[in-house]
């Protein structure tokens, strides 16, 4: 999954300068991710909220279970990492499907408001903690017949870890893989540059 240099110690001082320093390619292929005592438990989200810059997609959770409302996850992650939660979610929808029929529709009122951003994180607590957010590189989809449970993996050498595990109810799964698909297709024609034309000559 990971490909680096690793550079050997450097040699002792009076011990010839001049030798060359090697490097050595490695791979990290981790089958699992480890899972802190802190995030076992998940948290249980009721809605997101996407951001972007020309460099990442800021995810917040929010769970408007509690009053004040909250952001109960933020994840921070690369455009690539983006578009494969897309498809993930997609495929993970699809064999949702299978043994238990099409998520059931999530009922919204018509004609709902729409706040602007400024109105949202002035209605949701942000805590400290979160500010920062959680970076991941790859992401775990499961289900069950109730919910979707998403693992946020950063998979740095020589361990990978789950920075985050939320939970959305299964009406919220099509709609979130709306949003993001939305999000991200908005991203490209925003902030992806055309490709290059090679100069005349």
């Amino acid at each position: 999954m990971t490909e680096g240099p690793i550079l050997p110690p450097l040699p002792p001082s009076g011990g010839g300068g001049d030798d060359p320093i090697f490097t050595q390619k490695f791979q990290h292929q981790p089958v699992g991710a480890r899972v802190p005592e802190k995030i076992g438990r998940g948290v249980l989200s009721t809605g997101q909220l996407i951001l972007d810059t020309p460099k990442e997609f800021v995810i917040d959770f929010l769970q408007a279970l509690t009053r004040p409302p909250q952001i109960v996850a933020r994840v921070v992650m690369a455009p690539t990492t983006m578009g494969e939660l897309i498809n993930a979610l997609r495929d993970n929808i699809a064999k949702y499907t299978n043994p238990f029929g099409p998520p059931p529709p999530l009922h919204v009122p018509p004609n709902p408001p729409r706040p602007t951003i400024q109105e949202i994180y002035e209605q949701f607590k942000l805590p400290e903690e979160l500010y920062s957010g959680q970076y991941a590189n790859s992401v775990l989809i499961g289900h069950s017949a109730a919910e979707f449970c998403f693992d946020f993996i950063t998979g740095f050498y020589p361990h990978a870890a789950v920075s985050a595990r939320v939970f959305v109810s299964a009406p919220h799964g099509p709609r979130m893989l709306d949003a993001f698909s939305a999000a991200f297709a908005n991203f490209q024609k925003r902030h992806q540059q055309p490709p290059q034309q090679p100069p005349d000559r």
